[in-house]
């Protein structure tokens, strides 16, 4: 999968601090926390998937589909461009 990314260390980056994340909401259960707190902590976490979620997808489009910085073809540019604007906001 080293096509992902031109910078896999900040994909690997964005793991660990999910899972310290992850660890903080078991830190929580376990300690009693309050409900606000730990279901803020889960809804960070949701964010962070998320934005991993987009940026892999991308990387994916535009390796194995279409780049459209890349694409001769306008109308298949336009397209994948618009993909992409379209899965980044969803995914927000």
């Amino acid at each position: 999968m080293a096509h992902l990314s031109k910078d896999p260390t900040r994909l690997i980056a964005r793991v660990r601090r999910i899972q310290g994340q992850l660890d903080a909401v078991a830190r929580g259960l376990e300690g009693g926390a309050s409900c606000d707190d730990v279901l803020q902590l889960v809804a960070s976490i949701r964010g962070a998937v998320n934005g991993l979620t987009v940026e892999l997808i991308e990387d994916h489009i535009r390796h194995h589909v279409v780049d459209p910085d890349r694409e001769a073809d306008v109308e298949k540019a336009k397209g994948a461009a618009d993909l992409l604007s379209v899965l980044k906001t969803y995914l927000k």
